[in-house]
């Protein structure tokens, strides 16, 4: 367990450190320039802006500076705003993580019962309505729900505001950051569940008397939410990813409308920052799901 452990946190260090080289050369690959767009600025005061943010350096020199920087725990500042980026993140990840954390909470809860249901009642009216709105979820954009959504509710019935600090406004962003993953769950549930129902150990147990409540809870489905916890870290990576255009959509100051708006306005070092710290938290997300295998079934070696 131990080795399995340092080898995959040196392979996260590793790929960490690849998304930062194509992120950062990528970037700065692109024609153009953070300060191009101001166009009161003289080339005098261009040229003092760019060496005092290192960007009149080589980009090899500029890319090790900033790894430099950042190993000490120094995101820099804003090249549009000026404020501490370190800050802003934590501010703004604290509004993503309350919706994501909502959105995955409530993805894992209602796609566990359903896809449990679903195969349960396989063939009968549950299981037909279940995977017809799973199929429909699973084939519609976060986008598309989310802007319907925000049609329906914000704009024609006036039920929910758009955005604001209330509880209330969390609701629409949470289901359609929701929808795809719950959809995903529920037919991964269903499948996990018909396989484990089927397996001889399901069969003994209700041979032996075992209440049926009992067999379902205690046998079939926690092997089944193996997969699931699979899934668990692509799960947040979708939300979190997910939650760029969804953020936009409902006006949400978060990460993901944050790092939309840096890469429109090429701030250099919020791109970098966050495109960093959502790689983090994606590495660890994925070997804590794989950590969970073992919790579940203690079967599973890691190797």
């Amino acid at each position: 367990m131990s080795k399995y452990l340092v080898k995959r946190i040196l392979l996260a260090v590793l790929s960490v450190l690849v998304i930062c080289v194509i992120t950062f050369f990528a970037m700065n690959a692109v024609p153009g320039g953070p300060f191009n767009s101001e166009k009161a600025l003289s080339e005098a005061t261009k040229a003092a802006l760019e060496k005092r943010y290192n960007l009149d350096k080589p980009l090899t020199t500029q890319f090790f500076l900033y790894m430099g920087n950042m190993l000490r725990g120094d995101f820099g500042v804003s090249l549009k705003t000026g404020r501490d980026i370190r800050g802003t993140i934590m501010e703004c990840f604290a509004v993503s993580a309350r919706i994501g954390g909502l959105a995955a909470l409530f993805a894992l809860i209602i796609g566990v019962v359903c896809g449990a249901i679903a195969a349960l009642f396989r063939n009968k009216w549950p299981d037909r309505l279940i995977i017809f709105l799973t199929t429909l979820f699973t084939a519609m954009p976060s986008f598309v729900f989310a802007t319907f959504l925000l049609m329906i509710f914000c704009i024609q019935l006036k039920l929910l505001p758009v955005w604001n600090a209330s509880n209330e406004s969390l609701i629409l962003p949470v289901i359609a950051l929701a929808a795809y993953p719950t959809a995903y769950i529920t037919r991964l549930t269903k499948t996990s569940m018909l396989d484990a129902l089927g397996q001889d150990y399901i069969r003994t147990a209700r041979s032996k008397g075992v209440p049926t409540i009992k067999v379902i809870f205690k046998h079939a489905l926690r092997n089944a939410l193996i997969p699931v916890i699979t899934y668990i870290g692509p799960m947040l990576a979708y939300i979190l990813t997910g939650s760029l255009v969804v953020e936009n959509i409902f006006t949400i100051g978060g990460l993901g409308q944050q790092f939309v708006k840096s890469i429109t306005n090429r701030d250099y070092p919020m791109i970098m920052a966050t495109t960093i710290f959502l790689a983090v938290i994606m590495v660890i997300m994925n070997l804590l799901s794989d950590i969970l295998y073992k919790v579940v079934d203690p079967r599973i070696k890691l190797d």
